[in-house]
């Protein structure tokens, strides 16, 4: 194939510069069109033309603000299948959608994309240079619908993975934006008591110099702290936060920390029901758009987030490998519940692996809502009688020494 450049007008009647490789001119006059331009000039490329590609790449970079959203790459997934399954070439589709974007980082990613399909790249080759845009398990399913030329069916079922993990997702963030807020509530109105209120009981006791209890003395002490000292407060918590997330990335501690998870009441219960869910989806839609299923697993690992259950995925993928089953090294790893060792069993034997996982998925997807809601349930109260004793204990240290001011008063 040989390289052609080629001078073209896009729609809005702007001139563009670039590279494409075609079998003739006549081809590559029509590629150039099917990118939905006006081709202006087309001719064999030279080095000082490829220079000038490379360097204009992709196309002039527009102003934006912010990076890439995981809903805007599921609208995009499913505007490319439609594109596709209506007929359109590739390379057209993705111009139409490049028209289509606003100024982001989304558009520039396609731009260069288009340009590396130009180059004689496949879609899977493209993305997985834009690996923050394009997982592995995204770049995979393209390529196994690429080889088995259903590319706009695969894509369809990416939307689809995509939507419901992130679906998934906002449930078990949205129930912590309840418990979150309310905390900081609680938070706040002890402040203002410890900046505010405190200081003036403090110097009305202090006036009649009487002996105060150790609850009272302990209240002054804290708004004293809060008044002179705030910034000491907020630099512990967030040497805190940060000592936290370094101590989490060595792998000892990440282990035993995710050991330790699983059994906590309550949240265990969770993170297992969303690891389930999580597995059984991205492996069931990986082996249903033609993936591996060595490959299918490798990526599903990945996507946990939880070494104890990444470490069972290790060894059903093992046990493949060396012709076993899936069912029985998930259930000697005692991670998973038996009702999705024995569906995952049956799917096995009766030859539909595929979809028993998106009905294990379907299931888990519901446990994990009736689990957060039963959280939330259970964390009003807690948190209700929690705020109601703090903010009890600040009264009574408050009126404690009202009763010795009285024995004062009267004896002097």
């Amino acid at each position: 194939m040989a390289k052609y450049a080629y001078k073209a007008m896009n729609k809005d009647g702007k001139e563009t510069f670039g590279i494409i490789e075609a079998d003739s001119q006549a081809l590559a006059i029509n590629d150039v069109r099917n990118l939905g331009l006006f081709p202006t000039q087309v001719r064999e490329a030279r080095k000082s033309d490829e220079r000038r590609a490379r360097k204009t790449k992709g196309g002039p970079s527009e102003f934006y603000i912010g990076g890439l959203k995981l809903k805007h790459i599921v609208v995009f997934t499913r505007q490319l299948a439609t594109l596709i399954d209506a007929g359109l070439p590739l390379l057209r589709s993705l111009n139409v959608l490049i028209v289509q974007q606003k100024a982001s980082k989304l558009k520039d990613i396609l731009r260069e994309i288009t340009s590396d399909i130009q180059s004689g790249a496949t879609l899977s080759e493209a993305m997985a240079k834009h690996p923050r845009a394009f997982d592995r398990l995204y770049v995979n399913m393209v390529r196994a619908g690429e080889v088995g030329g259903m590319l706009e069916v695969v894509l369809n079922r990416i939307a689809v993975f995509m939507e419901r993990r992130q679906a998934l997702r906002r449930r078990v963030r949205g129930a912590m934006i309840y418990p979150i807020f309310v905390i900081l509530f609680a938070c706040g109105i002890v402040a203002f008591l410890l900046v505010k209120v405190v200081p003036v009981f403090d110097d009305i006791f202090g006036e009649f110099g009487a002996k105060l209890p150790w609850p009272t003395l302990f209240l002054i002490s804290a708004g004293d702290f809060m008044q002179l000292k705030w910034w000491l407060l907020l630099l512990i918590i967030n040497s805190s936060i940060i000592g936290i997330k370094l101590i989490r990335k060595v792998p000892l501690v990440k282990r035993i920390n995710d050991r330790v998870v699983l059994k906590v009441w309550l949240i265990g219960d969770l993170v297992t029901k969303v690891a389930v869910a999580r597995f059984a989806r991205t492996l069931g839609t990986l082996i249903t758009s033609g993936v591996p299923i060595l490959q299918s697993l490798r990526i599903t690992k990945e996507t946990i987030g939880n070494e104890v259950i990444e470490i069972a995925i290790q060894k059903v993928h093992d046990s493949i490998k060396e012709g076993d089953t899936i069912a029985a090294p998930l259930d000697a790893a005692k991670v998973f519940p038996a009702m999705v060792v024995n569906m995952i069993d049956v799917g096995e034997e009766t030859g539909s692996l595929d979809s028993m996982l998106m009905k294990v998925a379907d299931i888990y997807d519901a446990e994990v809502e009736a689990a957060v809601e039963a959280m939330l349930r259970l964390m009003e109260p807690a948190m209700i009688i929690g705020l109601g004793g703090v903010i009890g204990f600040i009264v009574v240290s408050l009126y404690l020494p009202i009763f010795t001011l009285s024995d004062v008063i009267s004896g002097g």
